[in-house]
């Protein structure tokens, strides 16, 4: 096989999702790695610092790595301690530019610290309010709903307030020179009239990488064709 050849993409979820996200993308002979999310070592802890430590678990001396929403963000501060082949971001922002307005005003006033200390699923009141959650999020079949409900109800409340301080308050202004942005055009969390993609998924919401996967496995064989495409003419000099 040559090394032109890509034979596993690393793989971040989106804030609290877990490799189910990813296990309706179809994409024969790519083995995709997921990286599981780390708890903070303390609140203080930077997304610069914590890049770093989850870097430390990828193998591969220069990984093509993929990322949704949140995982898309840590992909690109993981690139700034280590070499990679390129970065695929599916429903997620670039740079602090790409960041929604009320998303930079809540980061100003800290909105993190409103977030409960207990799981959200202790919680009676805000089961009520799940509805409109997925409806920003674009979970509408069934087993979407089933599964955002999950990793809503499940996420550590200490990663969840570290996570929402780390979004909100994103100042990047970097991209690796190989960047491939995948976003749909009805994005409510990150709408696309703030953000720069190079493919766009027609009718594709934030949860797309599920609803929408067919589409998304396609426009990712393409870019991993493509990539194989430039490795060949480099090895071929």
């Amino acid at each position: 096989m040559s090394d032109a050849e890509i034979k596993c993409i690393y793989c971040l979820s989106g804030l609290g999702a877990d490799h189910r996200i990813f296990s309706h993308l179809e994409l024969p002979g790519i083995r995709l790695v997921h990286l599981d999310w780390l708890l903070p070592q303390a609140k203080t802890e930077t997304l610069d610092e914590y890049a770093k430590r989850l870097s430390a678990f990828i193998d591969e001396e220069e990984p093509l790595m993929m990322g949704v929403s949140f995982g898309g963000m840590m992909s690109i501060e993981i690139a700034k301690h280590r070499k990679v082949r390129g970065i695929i971001l599916i429903s997620s922002v670039k740079s602090y530019h790409e960041l929604p307005a009320w998303m930079k005003f809540l980061g100003k006033c800290h909105a993190e610290y409103l977030i409960p200390k207990t799981p959200l699923k202790s919680i009676g009141p805000l089961k009520s309010l799940r509805p409109i959650q997925n409806y920003f999020l674009g979970a509408h079949a069934p087993a979407e709903i089933a599964i955002a409900n999950e990793f809503r109800d499940n996420v550590d409340p200490h990663y969840l307030k570290w996570s929402i301080r780390q979004i909100f308050n994103w100042k990047n202004d970097w991209c690796p020179p190989t960047l491939y942005h995948v976003h749909g055009d009805n994005d409510k969390l990150f709408p696309i009239t703030n953000v720069h993609p190079t493919h766009i998924v027609p009718g594709g919401g934030h949860f797309m990488v599920m609803s929408h996967c067919r589409e998304v496995s396609r426009i990712l064989q393409e870019i991993c064709n493509e990539q194989c495409a430039q490795s060949q003419k480099c090895e071929a000099v």
